[in-house]
């Protein structure tokens, strides 16, 4: 026979069962959610140039510090943005841009001694320093990027210029965004390219003229 003590235990007892359940689902729901990462690619491909067969080092590169996180930052009307804590890069920003700036110089210059600062013991003829002005990640519209970039020869001479980007996306995915960067990253490293391959083509053509030689 149940009695009123022991109907009043088996109550107590069911409660605290409920409230086990019950933390062990939150805690399960808290753990749930894991971050994703994406990381950045080369995408470049031969533009039909002829090879320039010089060594470049690319770095340092500075990133905005609204943008220099672990998470993609994504804007979010004209004045906010949202900071995506479960959608991370890979690898710093940073870091990202100059792997895939000296990838996608490689295939441009056909040359494979491309590397990323710093390095020891690597004689560049060409380094390459970026100042991204502008990283905008827009979800379901696309990627912005605005950099100013210098190509120092190792005379010292210098050739400076400004790439602006901007690469649609189909999808509001952050795949597809990562991707859109990439695509406006390889324009960049088209212009760079093709200011080292102009100023190349000088440096050949004043050391093989011997007219110039004589009248030195």
């Amino acid at each position: 026979m149940i009695t009123r003590k022991n109907f009043r235990k088996v109550a107590q007892a069911s409660s605290l069962c409920v409230a086990i359940v019950a933390l062990v689902g939150a805690t399960g729901c808290g753990t749930s959610a894991q971050p994703k990462f994406y990381s950045l690619s080369a995408t470049s491909t031969p533009d039909g140039s002829s090879s320039a067969n010089v060594a470049v080092l690319v770095g340092p590169i500075s990133i905005p510090a609204g943008v220099d996180r672990p998470q993609f930052v994504v804007q979010n009307g004209a004045n906010q943005v949202d900071v995506e804590e479960f959608n991370r890069w890979s690898a710093p920003l940073n870091d990202s841009i100059a792997k895939i700036v000296a990838g996608d110089l490689s295939v441009l210059l056909g040359t494979p001694d491309v590397a990323t600062a710093p390095l020891a013991n690597f004689n560049a003829a060409y380094r390459v320093t970026i100042d991204v002005q502008r990283f905008d990640s827009i979800r379901g519209q696309g990627a912005v990027l605005d950099a100013v970039w210098v190509v120092r020869k190792a005379n010292g001479d210098t050739q400076s210029g400004r790439t602006v980007a901007h690469e649609s996306v189909q999808g509001d995915s952050f795949d597809a965004l990562a991707a859109a960067h990439s695509r406006a990253i390889a324009k960049m490293s088209a212009d760079i390219a093709g200011a080292i391959r102009a100023e190349n083509s000088q440096t050949t053509q004043g050391a093989g003229n011997p007219a110039d030689g004589a009248r030195s």
